[in-house]
């Protein structure tokens, strides 16, 4: 933080299976994580720049990381720190988000109106969608596990990126199932 009370912000971008990833903090925690559509994917998950990380957004990278590679295990990881502005506020759109990062764990999904139940607002269906698509840390806010109430997985990114809420739903399945395999 700087004397006035702004953020410093650093960045980092990581190669990742559903492409590069921009992550962006400060020395509080993760401000956004961006899914940048159209870029190389790469089975691991290594940062291309990490010019001056922030213990922070190491925890996040790691975080990233231990997800993509054994997704079971991130519940032994700590979560990262998240300090954007609207996720420290008492809002709508930040009480949607925290309580989908809170009850809505790894390989488990969720209806728009399943969750417009669960804040306790059963009516804002469509309120509960906005906040999906303004969602400033995808991944860890998992908004890719809200579908529609048909099952169908809805869209991702602005319809752009449908076949990586596809991919993110379909290897956190796996991951679970190869971790109850493991322990029969």
């Amino acid at each position: 933080m700087t004397d006035s009370g702004h953020c410093v912000l650093r960045d980092v971008t990581l190669c990742s299976p559903v492409g590069e990833i921009l992550l962006s903090g400060c020395e509080k925690g993760v401000h956004t994580i961006e899914i940048k559509l159209g870029t190389d994917k790469e089975e691991s998950v290594r940062p291309v720049d990490q010019s001056e990380m922030s213990p922070e957004l190491q925890c996040c990278v790691d975080w990233l990381e231990c997800y993509f590679m054994k997704p079971k295990s991130i519940s032994t990881l700590p979560l990262p720190a998240i300090h954007h502005p609207q996720m420290q506020s008492d809002s709508f759109k930040a009480h949607v988000l925290w309580t989908l990062l809170k009850e809505v764990g790894l390989g488990k999904t969720v209806s728009y109106k399943q969750l417009a139940e669960m804040i306790g607002s059963p009516n804002a269906v469509r309120a509960v969608g906005s906040a999906m698509r303004k969602n400033p840390i995808p991944l860890i806010v998992p908004c890719h596990r809200v579908l529609r109430s048909s099952g169908d997985s809805g869209s991702y990114m602005g319809g752009k990126g449908d076949d990586i809420k596809v991919w993110l739903l379909t290897h956190e399945k796996k991951g679970l199932e190869l971790n109850a395999s493991k322990s029969e």
